[in-house]
């Protein structure tokens, strides 16, 4: 029976990380589909080069900050219990590199490559992960003295705040680091309409990546044992609802629509697993309209050239997803009640701190010492010709 139930769970644990895995082809679809079309062949290759290196970063650094674990053992050793340790590194490995994947959104068009790869691998190696070892691990004892003050455990089923959040707000550090791609601004006031280059694209890139978070958020249980229908019914209905109000405020906007059910399932993320169905459709739905305003006002009002709007998206969605959890969680609410609105409240000002100062210290230095940003005349060129040589149709471009 301990053989079939080892094997069970990698099984379950496999499959979400594949479903996971897949998410970020939808990270990839749908920067392509949002950016100018001379930025789409840099789109695709961040995000597969971006999941790569964080792939080496995770094995050999990261998990191990996290959760004390290193695979420089013998072959014999990794396949105790049926490999099990491996195959969730694997499944933890594609919510750490959705961080880097978070952040390639918002400096799209104007981003050197390799540095970008380096900020991957500190980021994936050492900055997520620290944070990550508190929140899932009880590292540094930062769990239990929020217990002790709070009355429970900060509370994250799959990630509000340890993925999206602290991916959000690293997002908003380098694009601010960075500056607006050149003549979104102008001197007059006057701001420059760079609209999508593919719905279709955009829309292929949220579908796979609301398909996908089925094994984000149910898999999170991570043994078999611990599933739960409740996760999955929680995330539909977030999803319908940040789609339905965003398609309400956003006025039938597309790029609106299709971001709409990612922040109803960024934001229910953290309580997903303890909230009642409407709680989750109330969560869903405050995250798609909270996406659509906030959008408008990163871009309009406070001038910064949050290319996917990253920020609005996973950093405050993710951050409203953890209060959600501790709000709609508790049993007055209609949830399970083994949560505390000062505990998430905890935990979202931490992630977002670290995810802050971790942002600043990663590409900062870069900044400082190789440079983050292309030449006005590369970037005039375009990420794909002056970065990759080819563009996203090169028929239309060189005369064979």
């Amino acid at each position: 029976m301990e053989i079939l139930k080892s094997g069970s769970d990698v099984l379950f644990i496999l499959l979400g990380a594949i479903m996971v895995l897949a998410m970020h082809s939808g990270f990839a679809f749908l920067e392509l589909g949002t950016v100018r079309k001379k930025s789409q062949v840099n789109a695709l290759v961040k995000i597969l080069s971006d999941f790569s290196i964080s792939t080496i970063a995770y094995f050999f650094v990261g998990y191990g900050v996290a959760y004390g674990v290193n695979f420089m053992g013998s072959a014999e050793h990794l396949t105790e219990r049926s490999g099990y340790e491996l195959v969730r590194f694997f499944f933890l490995l594609t919510f750490a590199a959705a961080v880097p994947a978070i952040v390639s959104g918002g400096i799209a068009e104007r981003s050197k490559f390799n540095p970008q790869i380096a900020a991957t691998f500190l980021l994936v190696g050492f900055v997520y992960p620290f944070f990550e070892g508190i929140a899932w691990n009880d590292q540094y004892g930062v769990q239990a003295w929020i217990e002790a003050t709070a009355g429970a455990k900060f509370h994250d089923f799959a990630g509000s705040i340890v993925v999206h959040a602290v991916g959000g707000w690293i997002g908003l550090v380098a694009v601010l680091l960075l500056g607006a791609r050149t003549g979104r601004y102008t001197k007059d006031g006057r701001i420059s309409a760079h609209p999508p280059s593919s719905i279709p694209f955009l829309a292929l890139g949220a579908w796979i990546l609301s398909v996908g978070w089925f094994g984000f958020n149910v898999m999170s249980a991570q043994t078999i044992d611990k599933i739960s229908g409740l996760v999955a019914v929680n995330s539909l209905m977030a999803m319908a609802g940040g789609t339905i109000i965003a398609l309400v405020i956003g006025r039938n906007d597309p790029g609106f629509v299709h971001n709409g059910p990612l922040a109803g399932l960024v934001a229910v993320c953290a309580g997903s697993d303890v909230m009642h169905p409407i709680g989750a459709l109330v969560t869903g739905g405050l995250a798609g309209g909270l996406f659509v305003v906030m959008f408008t006002v990163t871009q309009n009002r406070l001038k910064i050239d949050d290319v996917l709007g990253v920020w609005p998206l996973h950093g405050l969605c993710g951050a409203w997803g953890g209060l959600a959890a501790g709000i709609f969680g508790v049993k007055t609410m209609g949830g399970l009640g083994v949560v505390t609105f000062g505990a998430p409240l905890a935990g979202t000002l931490l992630g977002s701190a670290i995810a802050v100062i971790g942002g600043l210290i990663v590409y900062g230095s870069l900044k400082a010492v190789v440079g983050i940003r292309l030449d006005a005349e590369q970037e005039f060129e375009g990420s794909d010709l002056s970065i990759h040589k080819i563009g996203a149709t090169p028929e239309g471009e060189v005369n064979w």
